[in-house]
Parts: C-alpha cells; sequence; structure tokens
C-alpha cells in the first residue's frame, strides 16, 4: 500500500481510468460480437460504420494497439462483405 500522499491519488486516478477504459472495451466487444452475429447483409453494412468508429475511439485512446484496431476492423468488413 502507498504511504506518500501523491502515490494515493495516483493509485485512485488509475482505478478511475481503469473502470473508464474496461466500460468502452466491454461496450465495443459487445458491438463486434452483436456485428459477427448478424445474417443480414444489409443490416450489417448499416451497423458496420457504428462498430468501426467505436473500434477507432478504442484505438485513439490507446486503450487498444492501433495494429489490433486495424486487424478488427479488416476482419470485420471482410466478414460483411461475404454475407449473402
Amino acid at each position: 500500500m502507498a504511504n506518500i500522499k501523491g502515490a494515493k491519488k495516483r493509485m485512485r486516478q488509475n482505478e478511475k481510468k481503469r473502470l473508464h477504459n474496461h466500460f468502452y472495451a466491454k461496450r465495443t466487444r459487445s458491438f463486434i460480437r452483436r456485428l459477427r452475429e448478424m445474417s443480414n447483409k444489409e443490416e450489417a453494412q448499416k451497423f458496420l460504420p457504428v462498430v468501426i468508429s467505436e473500434i477507432d475511439k478504442l484505438a485513439k485512446r490507446h486503450i487498444w494497439h492501433a495494429n489490433k484496431a486495424g486487424n478488427l476492423k479488416g476482419k470485420l468488413t471482410k466478414f460483411v462483405n461475404s454475407l449473402g
């Protein structure tokens, strides 16, 4: 446990950031899961920009690595294009 006042404050801030980041990452994973469950191409094409926007937000905030975001966007786009 931290003894210094500044270290205690840093621990409080880190916990807040961790919860905030977890919320957005979990929300984005739910969007991705929902997109992958879709079988209608038109619905998936309408929903894809929303998912890509969420992924970009996570990459911009350094919650996810930029390469992970790029790979996910490519795979999801390929999935939507492959729907019949």
